[in-house]
């Protein structure tokens, strides 16, 4: 039995007894109710063994023990968060590249108006006829392409001559896109010629430009060409 006075202080706050079942008290108690210390009435209930310690414990009932007082909340400061990680930012797109390729019979009419950039008027049929002759001679004309575009055209040639002792290599035409020029398509183009004269045994390579067209005399100036004839020809 435990003491129904709830106030701190009071002669009966904390009191436990015991009773048998019918309520006869049995010990820790008087007529008015409970009067035994928490401690007594468990040195005695452990004392009577285990059969009536266990019966016990469904009518005994003992002093809760106290909780232990939580924190308040704002007692202390909250654990400090670890910083996020800066985000990696993605990086940039890379621009495509021109790349570089043999020239197709279906390439002839973005050729035709290539071609026609140079002021030579010339037809898509008769571009992809001088397309299969030039490969059945080799000498397939190499193209510069951006995103499979058509963006730039190199005709190479290799001659053999009476007087010189080695094959002599030619660049025939050299035309750029006007939408891609200024972004070393001419030069890619002019490199990759000189690599093709060089694999067909050419010690010497030359190009022929209009009188008119001062901008390409420098371009070839600055790739290292030097001005060393005049061109004649005559129409037959």
């Amino acid at each position: 039995m435990r003491s129904r006075i709830r106030t701190p202080g009071k002669r009966r706050f904390g009191k436990v007894g015991l009773t048998d079942v019918s309520g006869k008290p049995v010990f820790g108690m008087d007529a008015k109710g409970p009067i035994g210390e928490p401690a007594q009435v468990e040195d005695y209930l452990r004392n009577l063994g285990a059969k009536d310690w266990g019966a016990s414990l469904g009518v005994a009932v003992l002093p809760r023990k106290k909780k232990p007082k939580r924190a308040a909340a704002n007692d202390a400061e909250p654990a400090a968060k670890p910083p996020r990680a800066a985000a990696v930012p993605p990086k940039p797109k890379e621009k495509p590249k021109p790349k570089l390729r043999e020239a197709k019979p279906s390439d002839a009419r973005r050729l035709a108006a290539l071609i026609h950039q140079l002021g030579h008027e010339i037809s898509e049929k008769q571009v992809r006829k001088n397309l299969g002759t030039l490969k059945r001679l080799g000498e397939t004309p190499l193209l510069a392409t951006l995103d499979k575009a058509v963006i730039g055209l190199c005709g190479v040639h290799r001659t053999i001559t009476l007087h010189r002792d080695a094959p002599l290599g030619r660049i025939t035409i050299l035309v750029v896109a006007e939408e891609a020029k200024g972004h070393g398509v001419g030069r890619l183009l002019v490199e990759a010629a000189e690599q093709w004269c060089r694999k067909k045994g050419c010690r010497l390579i030359e190009v022929t430009s209009n009188d008119r067209r001062a901008e390409a005399h420098a371009f070839y100036r600055h790739m290292g060409y030097e001005r060393t004839s005049i061109r004649f020809f005559k129409k037959l």
